[in-house]
Formats: structure tokens, C-alpha cells, sequence
């Protein structure tokens, strides 16, 4: 390899380098990285709470505190210029009605917070405690969030 072709490939590997980390510390990744986790934790509690799984506490409340700690930073990534880019899902409807969305997000962080402090030990309090958190999602991807 000459050196012209050396120094090209070096200039390449740095571009892709520097965008890759760009990218990776955006509003947009890190929102979508934080709703994978909320994703991975509801797919271990929902098996749970249809029966379809053998109820776990220990597993559902680490569960929990992956929404939790999801919910205390969640609100935060939503600064204005991060409506559009990096194929986001977020809806204009969160600019458009931030305080309907502050209050949909507080709705979620408050039924989980709830949910840790029940410390649900057998299914039956699952249900009662966990369950609506996933209504709360609902509810907030109905109206903030755009569905592919």
C-alpha cells in the first residue's frame, strides 16, 4: 500500500471513528439506548405477568430499577433540535405539548417508583403493582412516540 493510500485509509478510519461517537452521545441514541433497556426489562416482566413465565421477584425488580433508572433520565433527552435525525420515534407532539409529556413521563416514573416500593413478592402483587406501568407506557407512546 503507498503512502497516499496509507493516509487515506487512516483519514477514513478517523471520519467513521469521530462520527460513530458523535452519534453515540446524541439525545437521540442515548434515548433510544435507554428505551432498548425499558424494552429488554418489559419483556422479562410481561411473560411474568400473563403467566407465561414462572414469576421471579428478584428478577422483576431488577426489572424495575432498569425503568427506574431509565425514568430518571428519560426526560432529560429530549433538548430542542433532537426532534429529527437518526431515524428517531419521537413524536413533534412532545415540542408541540411539553408539559403533556413531563406529566405522561412523571405518570410513568411514579407507577414504577410505586411498584419497587411494593417490593411485589408473588405474582398477585405483580400484577397490582406492575401492571399499570405498562398502561403508562401505553398511554405515553399513543400520543409521544411514532410508530415505525
Amino acid at each position: 500500500m503507498s503512502y497516499r493510500e496509507t493516509l487515506m485509509s487512516l483519514t477514513l478510519v478517523s471520519v467513521l471513528i469521530f462520527t460513530s461517537m458523535a452519534v453515540a452521545g446524541t439525545p437521540q441514541h442515548e434515548r433510544h439506548e435507554l428505551m432498548e433497556g425499558v424494552r429488554d426489562a418489559a419483556k422479562v416482566l410481561g411473560p411474568m405477568l400473563k403467566g407465561e413465565t414462572e414469576y421471579d421477584s428478584a428478577a422483576a425488580m431488577e426489572s424495575l430499577e432498569v425503568w427506574a433508572s431509565a425514568a430518571a433520565k428519560f426526560g432529560d433527552l429530549f433538548p430542542e433540535g433532537s426532534e429529527t435525525g437518526e431515524d428517531t420515534e419521537a413524536a413533534p407532539a412532545i415540542w408541540e405539548d411539553r408539559a403533556g409529556f413531563d406529566a405522561a413521563l412523571a405518570a410513568w416514573r411514579d407507577a414504577v417508583d410505586a411498584a419497587i416500593a411494593a417490593n411485589p413478592a408473588t405474582l398477585e402483587d405483580a400484577k397490582g403493582s406492575i401492571g399499570p406501568i405498562f398502561g403508562k407506557c401505553k398511554d405515553c407512546h399513543d400520543t409521544y412516540r411514532i410508530e415505525d
